[in-house]
């Protein structure tokens, strides 16, 4: 027998099925299925990503002009939600009568038609987290070395945290509603805040029995929300010109889903950016400080401890307000300034969280025999420290992310942080406060609401993610479950 029967031979005797690797293909299937989707799921929106590239590069080069010439899936044009209602001029399609609205999709009302846009954004964005997840799954089964690993064992058991779950769902929700914030609301931010009196409207004007025409900025003046009957759109209400209004409106008539969809977006990029900088801030002292210890270590606990000993809200307001004129608080409306601020005053509570675990890893044997190899210190923290520290950085960084949203509402309710007119939830509550015991409150409440739950999911995300990496927890339950079953039992 040769020794390419013999290989043969042990690999049908170990049971494991082998191949000629010169007569696989060159590109695995599964890899090109999931590419594949993408590209798909790609395509309906390739105009909206072009229009971002457009206005990402400095430099003009029709990219901007372009995409928004490309229709999109999810654009108003495809969907469209505003018009004018015309007694007596109702269309029927499909044996069904739709009224006499035109303008919006369908001839549907414009809440109907919002609705079925809204649908459509969620929908579409579920696709895309679907196919991360497939992803894995794909990574698991086709290209990952190991049968199993303890990443498997997490996920198991973060699908038993209900609690975590729930966090999950809404953290999906908000991330989806900033990403897609534009397609959301029932109007845009150019015509309902930037240029209201810019672009025109068609309306239904009963006296004269005819579709007149007025600019949004006029028919914002008839349609605020200030406290009384007659002056007053609340929710899922449509004011004198056929707008349909999800959340209502503001005082000055701007429709409030529109100012709330666009402020989550400010929010999570502020919060996003935020904890990225106090995350990398706080591992790599983490690191640092176990892996050199001594004098190195003292060194960076007492410069946590100088800095957690500052009351760190009023340290963000005055440098909020000593750096305003600087050209840092011009980007993105203080977003950027904010952040890296909430970032300097806010990394020592990462740092106390990781240090720990760090600490725990860095006396290991293989970090010795990692240093007995050569390998550069450098090398060292990122292999062989980075990784077990990885799981509880993320924990901590999820419930430390509703705290900064919660800490730039608060700032914008007192008229810092975030500029106008970019909207900002906390600001969106001040400006309602006012009204809040009048027929007007949901100028406050809705936001004030939504800052609650987004910041409850954050911290029920943590919760589950903080369990699922935590093996003893998990162990611990099962003994308590095993022993009540015993008990049961005897």
């Amino acid at each position: 027998m040769t020794a390419a029967n013999d290989t043969e031979a042990v690999g049908t005797a170990g049971g494991t099925a082998t191949s000629d690797t010169s007569e696989s293909p060159r590109w695995d299937t599964p890899a090109v299925r999931w590419v594949a989707v993408a590209v798909l799921l790609t395509l309906p929106e390739v105009g909206a990503l072009v229009s971002f590239l457009g206005a990402t590069v400095p430099v003009d080069l029709g990219l901007r002009a372009l995409g928004d010439a490309i229709p999109t899936l999810l654009s108003r044009e495809t969907i469209p939600n505003q018009g004018a209602n015309v007694p007596g001029s109702g269309s029927t399609t499909l044996g069904l009568s739709l009224g006499g609205w035109r303008g919006p999709v369908f001839g549907l009302s414009p809440a109907v038609a919002w609705g079925l846009r809204v649908v459509a954004v969620y929908l579409y964005g579920g696709l895309w987290l679907v196919w991360l997840y497939r992803g894995y799954w794909v990574y698991r089964r086709h290209y990952r070395a190991a049968d199993w690993t303890p990443r498997d064992d997490v996920l198991r058991r973060f699908r038993r945290h209900t609690w975590g779950q729930f966090g999950l769902a809404v953290v999906a929700l908000f991330v989806l509603s900033a990403i897609f914030a534009p397609a959301l609301g029932p109007t845009t931010m150019e015509r309902n805040v930037a240029e209201p009196y810019s672009y025109e409207l068609s309306y239904y004007d009963e006296e004269a029995d005819t579709v007149a025409t007025t600019t949004v900025g006029a028919a914002n003046l008839d349609s605020v929300s200030q406290g009384i009957e007659d002056r007053n759109v609340g929710p899922m209400e449509y004011d004198a010109y056929g707008r349909f209004h999800p959340f209502g409106t503001l005082p000055s008539g701007q429709d409030l889903f529109t100012a709330v969809a666009m402020g989550s977006r400010v929010s999570l990029f502020v919060g996003l950016l935020a904890i990225t900088i106090s995350g990398v801030l706080a591992a790599t002292l983490a690191m640092v400080s176990a892996y050199y210890g001594g004098v190195v270590d003292l060194a960076i606990v007492l410069l946590g401890d100088a800095t957690q000993s500052l009351p760190q809200l009023l340290v963000v307001i005055l440098l909020s307000v000593v750096l305003s004129g600087t050209w840092i608080a011009s980007l993105y409306s203080g977003g950027v300034l904010l952040a890296v601020i909430f970032a300097l005053t806010g990394w020592p509570g990462l740092w106390r969280a990781i240090r720990g675990p760090a600490l725990q890893v860095s006396e290991r044997t293989w970090v010795d025999a990692a240093d007995s190899f050569g390998q550069s210190p450098e090398t060292t923290m990122r292999r062989h420290i980075l990784p077990y520290v990885a799981g509880y950085l993320m924990v901590y960084a999820s419930m430390n992310l509703g705290g900064i949203i919660i800490g730039i509402a608060g700032l914008s309710f007192l008229g810092l942080g975030i500029s106008p007119p970019t909207p900002e939830w906390g600001r969106l509550v001040n400006v309602g406060q006012p009204f809040l015991a009048t027929t007007s409150w949901h100028i406050a409440v809705v936001p004030g609401l939504l800052v609650v739950i987004v910041v409850t999911g954050f911290n029920a995300l943590g919760d589950g993610v903080r369990d699922a990496i935590d093996a003893e927890a998990g162990v611990g339950d099962e003994e308590e479950a095993s022993a009540a079953a015993s008990g049961a039992g005897g």
